[in-house]
């Protein structure tokens, strides 16, 4: 799909999507439930669908409704012979570790940039619990064969996040004896305390150390049915934050104000750069501000701010810096390498020094034909940036947005861009 956008000026009210993050965590908790879970404001982007879909094939009911999702499930794990995530890495990272409770064997496999990303740490897990395992060299698609047997391990967690979370469902559902997670160099924090948050909800027994020990009671395994609401996405909403500050007012709804998630971090740039914004009644409105103060973040806990902070920074007045650009390299594109492609060709100019992305201000973007480079943030950070460019700007492969947030596009027209989608 292509996506034609000309410059606009917007203003409006913007309701947040369901939270992806939030979403995969509730269906693996919810086929570890033994009971009904009830999901409200489900998502239904492609990761999470592709959660749905692998619940299903690890032997949960899914009941899909209006308003919500019904999960059925006894607690255990069944799976099939082919479990396939789609493009979701943290589908893959999570349910790859959930699965190997049981002592089937299974393929697990995805498509996509999924098959391109190098899975080392969740080889040294599967080594560490004695799964037994093969694997494209330590790509997708991975075969595993449980059970592996709960004890204390040791990990590495500078890769990502997601791979402690599926070790502490997948360890906190299966474990009969108190165990223990010693993680080394632990990124993305936000992220584990969404999950520890949602197991708690969940009825987990979990406590850590600093982010550097943590210690999982057993479950005590009873019949219950859950209820639960997903929040708004943050990582979603970030670039309508952007959008508001530097082309027009919106009022952003949907998110907690008080979000474990971690690009809820969102508001510290925001302060940062000056922009004008007030929050009332859980409604943020934004509004254009001129001049954009340039700012210095380190983006290293929530990576998936970057593209909506480039946008920013080239819109400020002086240079900015963002801290993470090593946490780029393994998304569905190298994201630091995509971002500074894709927006030099529109007129920007960036300079890359270790681990510091410096982003010059006040740069007059031009209207462009783009890829996406099948990355949806790309594609979103890439529309927010044409609203303000000197011309058309054409992105190809837009359909990207798909695997987050399919109504992209929708709510920008929405909120009076002017853009037409050619299929």
């Amino acid at each position: 799909m292509r996506v034609k956008i000309i410059p606009s000026e917007i203003k409006g009210d913007f309701l947040a999507p369901p939270s992806k993050s939030m979403m995969q965590r509730a269906c693996a908790l919810g086929l570890l439930n033994c009971g009904i879970t009830t999901i409200l404001n489900p998502g239904y982007s492609n990761d999470d669908l592709a959660a749905l879909s692998i619940i299903e094939s690890l032997g949960a009911s899914v009941q899909k409704n209006n308003q919500s999702i019904v999960i059925i499930s006894d607690g255990k794990v069944n799976p099939k012979p082919t479990i396939f995530c789609g493009e979701s890495g943290l589908s893959f990272r999570l349910f790859s570790i959930v699965a190997a409770i049981a002592s089937k064997e299974f393929v697990i496999t995805g498509e996509g940039s999924l098959l391109t990303r190098d899975m080392q740490t969740l080889i040294e897990i599967f080594n560490n619990l004695n799964v037994q395992f093969s694997s494209n060299d330590r790509r997708l698609p991975f075969k595993i064969k449980g059970p592996f047997v709960p004890k204390d391990i040791s990990i590495d967690g500078s890769r990502s996040s997601q791979y402690l979370t599926g070790l502490l469902i997948a360890l906190g559902s299966s474990a009969e004896e108190p165990v223990s997670i010693v993680v080394e160099n632990l990124v993305s924090k936000p992220y584990i305390d969404l999950t520890l948050d949602m197991m708690q909800f969940f009825g987990y027994d979990i406590t850590h150390e600093a982010y550097t020990h943590f210690h999982i009671s057993p479950k005590k395994h009873q019949e219950r049915n859950i209820e639960i609401s997903i929040e708004g996405d943050w990582s979603s909403a970030a670039f309508f934050f952007v959008a508001g500050a530097i082309h027009g007012d919106i009022y952003i709804s949907g998110l907690n104000i008080n979000s474990k998630q971690a690009d809820r971090k969102i508001l510290e740039v925001m302060n940062l750069a000056g922009v004008n914004y007030n929050v009332s009644n859980q409604t943020i409105y934004i509004s254009k501000t001129n001049p954009l103060k340039a700012f210095d973040f380190d983006a290293t806990d929530c990576p998936d701010l970057f593209p909506a902070l480039v946008v920013l920074a080239m819109h400020c007045k002086g240079d900015s810096s963002i801290k993470g650009v090593k946490r780029l390299i393994n998304k569905e594109s190298n994201r630091a390498f995509t971002l500074q492609t894709v927006f030099t060709q529109m007129g920007g100019i960036f300079d890359i020094v270790d681990d510091m992305m410096i982003v010059k201000g006040e740069a007059s973007l031009k209207g462009v034909e783009v890829p996406s480079h099948h990355d949806h943030r790309i594609a979103m950070a890439v529309s927010i940036a044409a609203l303000s460019a000197h011309g058309e700007t054409n992105i190809t492969d837009a359909d990207a947005v798909y695997k987050s947030f399919p109504e992209f596009y929708d709510k920008l027209k929405l909120l009076g861009c002017s853009l037409s989608l050619i299929k």
